[in-house]
Order: structure tokens, then C-alpha cells, then sequence
């Protein structure tokens, strides 16, 4: 449903617009660089990882920028320089260019998530911002699964000419979130105290400790996208599989993330549902471990079990994640604390996929069992540490952001 008109409207259609390109893009961009620009699967791995080290740089800056001018400047500025870089992989010739640009690309899109994070904290009330948080991550599956279906005309033509279609599509498509961004009212920036740090957030150790949490937490998505097709293939399971857990997980995301996102608006919710995400994790886990060994039937069953299980885990963990990165922000910080967790993201997906893929497909089904021990031993850590943090609070900050 279209919500009402206002800052949330505005803000679902730059989002569905955004996450439409980005489906354009995912989808081809690998054969794109691969069958017309030339690069081997090696230069493809070093160039992406580059630029996750690139997004990590563009976080905390665009936050701390965000807290000087007001985040819906920032958000637009970054969304729109993203299209006009993404337009830049049309003129890509070799390994130097791709590997430019798509650092360029990465600090650009993680600037621009960190910038829309504190313009939801500061144009939506309190006690909406998870709920709208969990509606837009809905509103972005539905955009990437749209994008992906109109760009498999582009995989079916398969020439540069059809490809650069989609570039350039993605790249319009950016450059029109970033002008509906503009329809979401400005948020004023909130003078600090005169007596306090700059870095205040660098300075919060209890915040910094759930954060690095909440990046242990999401290599459930790494898990999902690198890892799970790799141990289809491994424990004999049909190709088919990989669809069809790509496909639950859409569904359920699109579906469940607003409803089991309800009650995690406080901190005592939100660090509830992390621990909780925690658990579900590892048992997801550990099906995904059973199916080593096991009849091809069986071996399905077991995977979307486990890919269910996954889902869960994944709602709660985000929904967890946003209730915390803004009930534990001041409110004249509240862009260098959406940059912080932000950066949580990107670490996980720069250095998850190497070690995931050493440990599972390396170890087998006693890698899943470590991973699984891992989720649920950061999961059942938030909430004391979570306690820890409201402690240290000021008393008016968690009025500010309650």
C-alpha cells in the first residue's frame, strides 16, 4: 500500500526508484563486465573489493556531514553523484577504470545510505522510524525484484548496446530518486554542546561494541548471496535451489519485515529481537549443516528449512539494528551514529564472504557450527551490552531519541 502523502510517500517512491536501478545493475553487471568490458573473474573480485574498502571510508564523513548541514542535501548530493558514476561504467576500458569507478561508486552509495538513514531519524516521529525503516527495506525488494526482471531482456539480447541500456536506465534511475528526495521535508541540524567533542560517537565505547555486534550479526546476508549457492553445488542439490531460496527470501522480506518489526521501536525491543535473530541464525544454521551427505530430497528440505529459519533471523537482526542506532543517538549526532552502523554493513560484506567461504566450504559442516555459535553468541551479547550503553547515556539523550 502507498503510504500517505507526506515525508514517507516521498521517501517510498525515491527508494523504490533507487533500488529499481540498483536491480537493473546487479543483474548484469558481472556479464557486463566480463563479456564487454573484457576483465577476468580475478580483476572482477579485486576491483569489488576495493571498492568495499572505498564504501567503508564514505560512511562516517557523510554522517558528520549530515549533523553539519541537515541530511536531505547530503542524501540527494550523493544520490545523484551515485548515477552519474554508475553512467561512468560505459566508458570503462580495463581493470584500472573499472576498479576507479566502482570505488568511486561504493563511497557514493554508502554516503548516500547513511545520509537517507538520519533523514528518516529526523523527518519521521520516533516512534515510526523502525516501522518506516522496515516498510522501505520492503519497498527496496520489491524494486531490486523489478529491475532484475527487466533486465534479463538485457541477458537475453546480450550485446554492449543492451547492456548499456541498462547502465544508463540504472543510472536515471538515481539521478530521479534523488530529485523525489527532495519532496521530504529538510531537517534542521541540532547545535551540539558547546563543551562536547565533535567525534562524539568515536568516544562511545558501548555503542561502538553493538555495532561491531551488529556487523558480526550481518554476514547473514554475505551467507545468503556467496556462501548458500556454493554449498548447494556442494552437497549435490539441484541449481534450481539457489532460485528458490533467492525467491523465499524476497517474499518473506517483502511480506514480514514490517510486521516483525512491531515492538522493536525501544531499546529493550530492539536488543531483544537482535538476540533473538541470534538464535534463529544458528539453528538456520544447522540445517543448512544437515544437508551434507544427505538423498537429494532430503538434502532440499533441509536448505529450505533452514533458508526460512534465515529469513527470520535476518527481519529481526534489521529491524534490532535501526531500533538501536537511533534510540542510543543525540540528537546532534544522529548522522555520525547512522554512519557507524553503516559502516557495521560494509565491514561485513568486504571481509565476510573471504572467511565465510574458508570455514564453511573449507571445513564443511562444522564450519556452519561455528558460524551458527558465532550469530548466537553476538545475538544473546546485545542485550547487556545494550544496558551498558543506556547507563552511559545523559539522561536527556535517551529522552531526545526515546
Amino acid at each position: 500500500m502507498l503510504p500517505e502523502p507526506g515525508p514517507v510517500r516521498a521517501l517510498s517512491l525515491a527508494v523504490l526508484l533507487r533500488s529499481t536501478g540498483r536491480g537493473l545493475f546487479l543483474t548484469v553487471s558481472v556479464l557486463y563486465f566480463l563479456n564487454v568490458v573484457g576483465l577476468s573473474e580475478t580483476q572482477i573480485g579485486l576491483g569489488l573489493t576495493i571498492a568495499g574498502v572505498a564504501g567503508l571510508l564514505g560512511s562516517l564523513p557523510a554522517g558528520r556531514l549530515c549533523d553539519v548541514i541537515g541530511p536531505r542535501a547530503v542524501n540527494v548530493a550523493f544520490c545523484a553523484a551515485g548515477g552519474l558514476l554508475v553512467a561512468c561504467y560505459g566508458f570503462v576500458t580495463g581493470f584500472v577504470g573499472f576498479a576507479l569507478v566502482a570505488a568511486l561508486v561504493s563511497f557514493a552509495e554508502a554516503a548516500d545510505g547513511t545520509a537517507r538513514a538520519t533523514l528518516i531519524g529526523g523527518a519521521v516521529p520516533a516512534e515510526r522510524r523502525v516501522e518506516v525503516r522496515a516498510y522501505l527495506r520492503a519497498v527496496t525488494n520489491v524494486g531490486w525484484s523489478l529491475g532484475g526482471l527487466v533486465a534479463m531482456i538485457a541477458l537475453a539480447v546480450g550485446t554492449r548496446p543492451a547492456y548499456l541500456v541498462m547502465l544508463y536506465g540504472c543510472a536515471a534511475a538515481y539521478l530521479a530518486s534523488a530529485a523525489l528526495t527532495l519532496r521530504v521535508p529538510d531537517v534542521q541540524p541540532v547545535a551540539k554542546p558547546k563543551d562536547g567533542p565533535t567525534w562524539v560517537v568515536l568516544r562511545d565505547r558501548p555503542y561502538a561494541l553493538l555495532a561491531v555486534l551488529n556487523a558480526i550479526l550481518v554476514i547473514h546476508g554475505p551467507l545468503l548471496m556467496v556462501i548458500l549457492p556454493m554449498w548447494v553445488k556442494h552437497v549435490g542439490a539441484p541449481n534450481l535451489m539457489v532460485a528458490a531460496i533467492g525467491l523465499i527470501n524476497t517474499v518473506m522480506v517483502t511480506f514480514l519485515q514490517v510486521r516483525l518489526s512491531r515492538n522493536t521501536h525501544d531499546l529493550t525491543g530492539s536488543a531483544n529481537a537482535q538476540r533473538r535473530a541470534g538464535v534463529l541464525l544458528l539453528i538456520a544454521c544447522g540445517l543448512f549443516a544437515l544437508a551434507a551427505g544427505q538423498p537429494a530430497w532430503l538434502a532440499i528440505t533441509v536448505l529450505a528449512a533452514g533458508a526460512i529459519l534465515h529469513v527470520f533471523g535476518e527481519i529481526l537482526q534489521a529491524a534490532g539494528s535501526w531500533g538501536l542506532s537511533y534510540e542510543l543517538a543525540p540528537a546532534h549526532a544522529l548522522g555520525q551514529y547512522q554512519g557507524l552502523y553503516n559502516m557495521s554493513w560494509q565491514a561485513a560484506n568486504v571481509a565476510a564472504p573471504a572467511l565465510l567461504t574458508a570455514v564453511i566450504i573449507g571445513w564443511g559442516w562444522p564450519g556452519w557450527l561455528l558460524i551458527g555459535l558465532v550469530f548466537v553468541a553476538a545475538g544473546c551479547a546485545v542485550p547487556p551490552a545494550t544496558r551498558w550503553a543506556e547507563r552511559s547515556r545523559p539522561r536527556e539523550t535517551v529522552a531526545v531519541t526515546a
